[in-house]
């Protein structure tokens, strides 16, 4: 492992180095420059596109997709270039270790205290690019590995058939999970069957709920891209879980009963990422793909990230314009003028208040972060 990451480090492949560098690193005009102040009321943000001191010759990056805080103070994201599925920067934006060789699709990563040591839960999505023509993406089923943050697998957890849960025709391709205190583990299954999986401690299966067609139409989810443990209410935990294509995140019970439905009016949110009372997201489009003329409406760049209170209140969206309620309803936002995010794909929040944004679909760029002012 140690001979991979120096290589990682030093080593430039010649005939990889035009593919390889984003259009910023080439003399493309891509967004490089900060935009200023960002957010709307209390939290409002200046904007650092240079935080990250990565090298784009010989720090690979495709799409950042997520990012997490360890107990040293460490940012650990995960992207799906294989090259370095793992970086680890200091809060100065520079990198600190680089590892991981095998989530072509690498997207949900989660980081647990347990007993005094970090641990990582990888959701490996599936989705890969074609070693044919370098472009198209390829689907096959995923999986969610557990790891130490250097690296070493614990176990993983496979297709939920193995457990009876699905059957063989059944996709899966998890996308995120969340781990209670108790040791549960809960995978979202946001490009398979749209199914939350609960297991315990050990990858044994406990229950699923969610997926599609259910006689409460209150249980179906539609892009589960996302799944978060809020215990703001000490004395009701809930599962915040992301129903994408619908624009809405969905609360349930621990048990999997559901509760209520947030609407975000035109906000196909990610993952949703728990911070004192607010729960924070990154919004990966806020257009509408039925009303696009765009050939591939998914790739249209409408993103930004929101803020939203304890009382479900969108409060903030950096990089969009300011939210809007008329008589209880949240009205569509738009990104902003300046175009300052792609693909809001993630946020992480550290101590400062300082948010850490991954895009999807960003040209490569790495993560930007947001000093909160």
């Amino acid at each position: 492992m140690h001979g991979r990451r120096t290589f990682l480090r030093t080593g430039i492949l010649a005939s990889a180095t035009a593919m390889s560098a984003p259009a910023f690193a080439i003399g493309g005009k891509h967004r490089t420059e900060d935009k200023g102040i960002i957010g709307h009321g209390g939290y409002r943000y200046k904007v650092d596109k240079g935080w990250a001191g990565t090298n784009p010759f010989n720090t690979f990056i495709d799409n950042c997709h997520e990012m997490v805080q360890d107990s040293k103070g460490r940012l650990i994201m995960i992207g799906d270039d294989p090259r370095n599925n793992i970086l680890v920067f200091d809060k100065s934006g520079k990198i600190l270790d680089s590892w991981g060789t095998y989530w072509p699709g690498g997207h949900g990563l989660t980081l647990v205290d347990e007993g005094g040591e970090d641990m990582l839960y990888v959701s490996e999505s599936g989705w890969v690019k074609s070693q044919k023509d370098g472009r198209s993406m390829i689907r096959q089923n995923g999986y969610v590995a557990k790891t130490t943050v250097d690296g070493r697998l614990i176990f993983t957890i496979s297709h939920p058939m193995t457990a009876g849960a699905y059957t063989p025709d059944m996709a899966f391709q998890p996308t995120e999970t969340a781990v209670a205190p108790n040791g549960d583990i809960y995978v979202a299954d946001g490009y398979g069957s749209d199914y939350i999986l609960q297991y315990d401690e050990y990858g044994k299966f406990i229950r699923k709920f969610g997926g599609h067609n259910n006689a409460d139409k209150n249980y179906d989810l539609h892009g589960a891209h996302g799944i978060a443990l809020d215990y703001r209410d000490a004395t009701m935990p809930k599962l915040i879980v992301t129903s994408r294509s619908r624009q809405s995140f969905k609360y349930f019970t621990l048990d999997g009963k559901w509760l209520k439905t947030v609407k975000l009016a035109n906000l196909q949110v990610c993952r949703p990422v728990i911070h004192g009372k607010n729960v924070y997201a990154g919004v990966c489009w806020s257009h509408d793909f039925g009303k696009s003329d765009a050939p591939k409406p998914w790739l249209v760049q409408t993103g930004f990230t929101m803020v939203m209170d304890e009382n479900d209140k969108v409060i903030s969206c950096p990089g969009g314009t300011e939210p809007i309620y008329k008589d209880g309803t949240l009205q569509a936002v738009a990104q902003d003028a300046a175009k300052t995010f792609y693909h809001g794909h993630d946020v992480c929040i550290d101590e400062d208040e300082s948010m850490y944004v991954c895009q999807w679909n960003g040209e490569r760029t790495p993560p930007v972060k947001l000093s909160r002012v």
